[in-house]
């Protein structure tokens, strides 16, 4: 099946939902991961310390989607109703099959729980199964430890890395590990997913 292009929708498993981002999740959002330094250490700037500093934040990246570069979602914490994050569908590339998974974060509160997981597992099971994606990359900061950790627990392969990558916000460069999860493999890494859940 040839590969289409991901549009906002909403996609549901038993502890999270990931519904189109938009900006009435703003409150919800602030209180799950404002003014946390750790929650946006590798985010590519400091934490928000008011509301108006994270809507700064949210309206860029819903920006970034009206021009078609991604498509993000707020993650819902089912049982209490609330956004707790947010994930991107980035660098979209339906003619190379291939698409990224990034500017993730999460209220500390819900690391290392069945959130990151199961938010992962619906991404994933959308773009290979629902969007005939052949290749899905996912990419950190190489001195991300916690978060090259989660992404390896998802089956991805870790590729390389790109030295002397990006520029982080105090003037130090950031050398970028990258993953990448392909078609082939994801029945393999799905049922090790389902498994963990």
């Amino acid at each position: 099946m040839p590969a289409t292009r991901p549009l906002p929708r909403t996609l549901t498993d038993r502890h999270v939902r990931l519904d189109p981002l938009a900006m009435e999740h703003l409150g919800d959002l602030f209180a799950a991961g404002g003014r946390d330094e750790e929650v946006w250490r590798w985010q590519g700037g400091p934490a928000p310390q008011t509301q108006d500093e994270l809507e700064l934040k949210l309206r860029s990246v819903l920006e970034d989607a009206e021009r078609g570069e991604s498509v993000p979602f707020a993650v819902i914490h089912r049982p209490s109703g609330r956004a707790v994050g947010w994930t991107t569908f980035m660098d979209i590339d339906v003619a190379n099959e291939q698409l990224e998974i990034g500017w993730t974060w999460y209220g500390r509160a819900h690391w290392r729980t069945a959130v990151n997981t199961e938010s992962k597992r619906l991404l994933l099971c959308h773009a290979f199964e629902d969007l005939g994606m052949g290749r899905v990359q996912l990419k950190t900061d190489h001195m991300n430890h916690r978060s090259q950790a989660a992404i390896a627990r998802l089956g991805a392969r870790r590729e390389g890395v790109l030295r002397r990558h990006r520029q982080r916000p105090d003037g130090s460069w950031r050398d970028t590990v990258y993953f990448s999860l392909l078609a082939q493999e994801w029945p393999e890494a799905k049922a090790r997913l389902s498994a963990r859940l």
